[in-house]
């Protein structure tokens, strides 16, 4: 009986001793495992492990900034504009080629004057004589045969070093019916001079200058 016993109680110690070495063993692989997973490296971009992500709010966005539009290119206003004149008057070139091409002659209609644009391809012409005169009967040259124009009274201008064939072939008698230029007219095309009769209704008053890019004579008739 005494035998019995004893055998059993050493059979019950082997099975504890056992059962506590597997539980060591296997607490000894877990904990292996996990250093071995805390030592891996980390994908880009993931948390490290333990982390705690919170989802990152939204940028707030700024209404976008559009440029603030430019301003115009300011136009040159009427009290810039020099005064209308009734009496003779030359402008000169500093420089000047050999004969200045007329390729343009237009006219228009702005708020108090009608505008005469002589536009030359080459450069500006030597000189522009701009005369006043009682009545619209002018002489053509070099026939010498009368012409009379549109209007009351005219303006003769005269361009030396100039020629209105070369690069020219628009109109040579142009009829406007604005309130100041009735007519204007290609009176002269000879030996490197233009001239250009020009009928205004009321008087012969204006004012003439030049302007560039591309160069042109610029002549105001008065309408009021």
């Amino acid at each position: 009986m005494n035998t019995f016993n004893a055998v059993t109680a050493e059979r019950s110690r082997s099975y504890r001793i056992v059962g506590v070495a597997t539980v060591l063993a296997a607490a000894v692989a877990v904990g292996v495992m996990f250093s071995l997973n805390a030592n891996r490296p980390q994908p880009t971009g993931a948390s490290p492990v333990g982390a705690v992500t919170s989802p990152t709010a939204a940028p707030v966005s700024s209404p976008a900034s559009s440029p603030a539009p430019s301003a115009p290119a300011s136009l040159v206003s009427d009290a810039n504009l020099a005064a209308f004149v009734c009496s003779s008057s030359t402008i000169s070139a500093k420089q000047s080629p050999a004969t200045a091409f007329v390729d343009a002659i237009r006219t228009g209609s702005h708020v108090g004057y009608d505008r005469v644009v002589v536009e030359f391809k080459n450069g500006q012409p030597g000189s522009v004589s701009i005369k006043p005169q009682a009545g619209t009967t002018f002489n053509a040259s070099p026939s010498g045969q009368s012409v009379k124009l549109a209007g009351s009274n005219g303006i003769l201008i005269i361009i030396r070093g100039s020629d209105v064939h070369s690069a020219y072939s628009g109109v040579r008698d142009i009829r406007t019916r604005f309130a100041g230029l009735a007519e204007v007219r290609v009176l002269e095309d000879f030996e490197g001079q233009v001239s250009l009769g020009l009928g205004a209704s009321d008087k012969a008053c204006y004012r003439a200058s030049f302007l560039t890019n591309p160069v042109r004579l610029v002549i105001d008739i008065p309408t009021s």
